[in-house]
């Protein structure tokens, strides 16, 4: 089973994936930013374009209250009512993910051009993206198994990572 992530999966008796496997973000062009706000129907800001940075620059999978601390660092006026309006906004329209994992806060993340699944630690919260044909191909057989047409899926397994194991 091939199975190419973001970070490296250390088990017990097994290699790291190799880095050449690692999922890769390309960065965002601003203007790609201003076309996503006017294809929402919104007059581009100072604002949102920040949070839109916030999304792409960093790690991945940011909270609200995340996204929020670093746009408000600088521009101070920016309420947090007014970030989790705009996160939410975009993640109705596909061009924001929203993972929910368990009963931690909504993380987001810019809605990548490659599906892939998280993998959690259900002690540091640690993400992992993984990508698995395998999965998918299974999804897809179970779907026609009971006559449904797949529009999406979630998928979000829980675990303790080798860090936490160590520990």
């Amino acid at each position: 089973m091939e199975i190419t992530t973001t970070a490296p999966i250390l088990t017990k008796g097994r290699n790291p994936v190799e880095p050449e496997k690692l999922i890769r973000r390309e960065p965002v062009d601003p203007s790609a930013f201003k076309r996503m706000i006017r294809q929402m129907g919104l007059k581009v800001t100072q604002q949102r374009m920040a949070i839109l940075e916030s999304l792409s620059a960093g790690r991945a999978h940011v909270t609200a209250q995340e996204v929020f601390e670093m746009v408000n660092a600088k521009y101070p006026e920016i309420g947090f009512a007014t970030v989790y309006r705009f996160l939410r906004k975009m993640a109705e329209q596909s061009m924001v993910t929203e993972v929910r994992m368990g009963g931690l806060p909504a993380r987001y993340e810019l809605t990548p051009r490659r599906h892939h699944d998280h993998l959690t630690c259900v002690q540091c919260s640690q993400i992992v993206e993984f990508e698995s044909p395998q999965i998918e191909t299974l999804q897809e057989m179970v779907a026609k198994e009971h006559n449904f047409r797949l529009t999406h899926h979630v998928l979000e397994l829980y675990g303790i990572c080798p860090r936490c194991q160590t520990e």
